[in-house]
């Protein structure tokens, strides 16, 4: 690249070579409000089980209460833009449905081996400090992409993108250079309340805001034990994360899917596995099917805790038998799963008699 120009493109510049699609930089006080609505959503207990989010909070709630000496964030986002409908199999009882972002390779992993290669050029070019995040860390990246101009937090609270829709994963460096920030992005929901309307469980109590108790992906990949009663129908064939709101999401009209890191393309096993695979699995057999995805993190009891439920929810007769396998599951919520499936099957054939 031409040394000739602004460093700040040039860091764009390679940023895009190595698979980023979306580029901006926030000062690192560019979100004052987000330690405040933090707190608020804490506070409703909101974030049930995720206990982490509140022993975090003064670090997560600015990046200074992280890492004092960051002066700028770059906040960067990856394509996963679904060439098919994420809500495709929404009639088709006897498989399972997983989010579109948990289908191809593990985004923790690609993600930030793309921003440590960028991080490396970024100290060669202009020696500095830095640090780089990817979910995992006590890091706020909807709020901080916001404030660098990659989009807006929509309506169901999720970043949406007028390049890339709903479908971007997020990284972000924190840094002690002061580099040139670009303006914070306007939001573009206007009157639209489509993903509100679509969430099965009622998890917007209103807009921008989501009680996650209430979300199937939550209840799916962060919530241990039984799930809630009162929320298992709206789940579905639902087994890992759910889509509805990010796929109702006008916007992605114009995500364009040639932008996708290919790493991320579906992997045939995990587009639509069967029910009834997914009840026989093990831990041995859950850590094959799973290695090299992000699905890996919840372990083989609640996978097949989920997949129970969705058995339930089937209506399909053939589910009994590998659902009886499972009554007396070592872990409690798997059999505890079980025996509702088979009730609700047992329930549903006889209102068919």
């Amino acid at each position: 690249m031409d040394g000739k120009l602004p460093f700040r493109e040039r860091l764009e510049t390679e940023a895009r070579a190595l698979g980023f699609v979306a580029f901006g930089v926030a000062r690192a006080d560019a979100a004052p409000r987000t330690a405040e609505r933090l707190r608020a959503w804490l506070d409703a207990g909101a974030h049930g089980d995720m206990i982490w989010m509140e022993t975090t909070a003064d670090r997560r709630g600015s990046p200074a209460g992280l890492w004092p000496e960051v002066r700028s964030v770059i906040s960067l986002g990856m394509s996963y833009a679904p060439t098919i409908d994420p809500l495709a199999l929404t009639d088709e009882k006897e498989v399972g449905r997983i989010s579109v972002y948990a289908q191809g390779g593990d985004y923790h992993d690609i993600v930030k081996k793309a921003l440590k290669h960028l991080a490396r050029w970024l100290v060669a070019g202009s020696p500095c400090a830095l640090k780089v995040f990817v979910d995992t860390a006590p890091v706020m990246e909807k709020p901080l992409a916001e404030a660098a101009g990659l989009g807006w937090q929509g309506k169901h609270t999720n970043l949406v993108s007028r390049a890339d829709g709903s479908w971007l994963f997020l990284g972000a460096i924190y840094t002690t250079l002061e580099l040139e920030p670009d303006s914070p992005h306007s939001a573009r929901c206007g009157s639209c309340s489509r993903c509100l309307d679509a969430c099965p469980t009622g998890a917007f109590p209103a807009p921008f805001q989501l009680d996650a108790r209430r979300c199937i992906s939550y209840l799916t990949i962060e919530h241990k034990g039984p799930i809630p009663h009162e929320f298992r129908e709206a789940m579905g064939n639902r087994i890992y994360g759910c889509d509805d709101c990010l796929a109702v999401c006008p916007w992605n009209r114009f995500a364009d899917t040639a932008r996708r890191n290919q790493a991320f393309v579906p992997r045939a096993e995990l587009v639509a596995p069967a029910l009834a695979d997914l009840l026989a699995l093990d831990d041995a057999g859950f850590r094959q099917v799973f290695a090299g995805s992000p699905i890996k993190r919840i372990g083989r009891d609640r996978m097949v805790r989920n997949a129970a439920i969705a058995a339930g929810n089937s209506g399909s007769g053939t589910l009994v038998e590998p659902l009886r396998k499972l009554v007396d599951d070592a872990d409690p919520a798997v059999a505890e799963a079980a025996q509702w499936a088979i009730g609700k099957l047992t329930e549903i054939r006889s209102s068919r008699a």
